[in-house]
């Protein structure tokens, strides 16, 4: 049933232009008149053209007159008469004139816009990032931290078969997920001695005040926003969050992955109050913890990426 349902999610859009489409053919087919439904094709044209581009949407206009067609041609008296043969093909060929005009039309627009939103995200990523790296370069202990877990969290996603944007909100979340600890202290953060109460209590609100940076910048960065928020969030199968609380909304599967990626990379990098474990021991510490403090899909995941990664080694 959770296969179906991440399936359904996944592929909602293809459906809904399925859907749509299959109801006019219906409509073509059953009705008396089916010039009165044509126009009807233009909705799940113009529907997978807004949402998946201009090629899927000029096959969808051509499936379309495809289908139009196979009914005119077991039902010719439904779509031609006698006294107007002329105009009836005219009628039917400048309705699949301009299905597959529209088509193309919505979806160049579609990918413009799609391009410069890539563009201007790549942009308020480049410039985050930058203020990341300024960070970590006062750390050498967390020196390409972010860009590593980066890596790691976005391998995990596609070995998971994650939806491309998936991926990429993923990859740009652990690239981010650490940008909220430019508002706590340097002294803090390389602090060798065991922290105060107060000073732990500051590191534990990184995730919320980078989830409001990202914020800032508006809608550009929407989708890597509750990943970062909920990065350091734990998993658990009764639906409890973090120390015991409940959570009314279930941590985002990319926040999961994400934080097993940012606790590998914890674990086996040296920090000024203990050194680096290796990445096998990393390995079962975060498959101990699986169905805890980790997600088990997650897990299996990561395991398969970390032991080609240690295979090479």
């Amino acid at each position: 049933m959770e296969r179906f349902k991440q399936f359904a999610f996944k592929n909602f859009e293809a459906i809904l232009i399925f859907a749509i489409l299959l109801s006019a053919f219906l409509g073509t087919y059953l009705l008396d008149d089916p010039s009165i439904v044509l126009n009807f094709y233009y909705l799940p044209v113009l529907v997978a053209s807004y949402f998946l581009g201009r090629r899927m949407g000029l096959l969808t206009a051509i499936l379309s007159i495809l289908l139009v067609l196979v009914c005119a041609l077991f039902f010719p008296s439904r779509f031609f008469s006698q006294n107007m043969l002329l105009q009836d093909i005219g009628r039917l060929s400048s309705w699949g004139g301009f299905l597959i005009l529209a088509s193309v039309t919505v979806g160049s627009l579609y990918e413009m816009n799609e391009r410069q939103l890539h563009d201007l995200k790549n942009a308020y990523v480049g410039i985050v990032e930058i203020l990341s790296k300024y960070l970590e370069s006062t750390d050498r202990y967390t020196k390409g931290h972010s860009v590593r877990v980066s890596e790691l969290a976005m391998e995990v996603a596609i070995a998971m078969d994650l939806h491309r944007t998936d991926v990429e909100n993923i990859r740009v979340a652990g690239l981010l997920h650490d940008i909220g600890k430019i508002e706590i202290s340097g002294q803090i953060l390389r602090k060798a001695a065991d922290l105060t109460t107060e000073e732990r209590e500051q590191i534990n609100k990184h995730a919320e005040k980078g989830a409001r940076i990202l914020s800032s910048v508006g809608s550009v960065l929407k989708e890597v926003v509750p990943i970062v928020m909920a990065h350091h969030e734990y998993f658990s199968n009764n639906g409890d969050g973090k120390d015991g609380k409940s959570k009314d909304i279930e941590t985002p599967l990319g926040a999961r992955i994400l934080a097993v990626a940012d606790s590998f990379d914890a674990m086996t990098t040296d920090r000024p109050y203990r050194k680096g474990m290796p990445p096998w021991q990393a390995r079962e510490e975060i498959t101990v913890n699986a169905g805890k403090q980790f997600d088990p899909q997650v897990v299996e995941a990561f395991k398969r990426v970390i032991d080609k990664k240690l295979e090479t080694i």
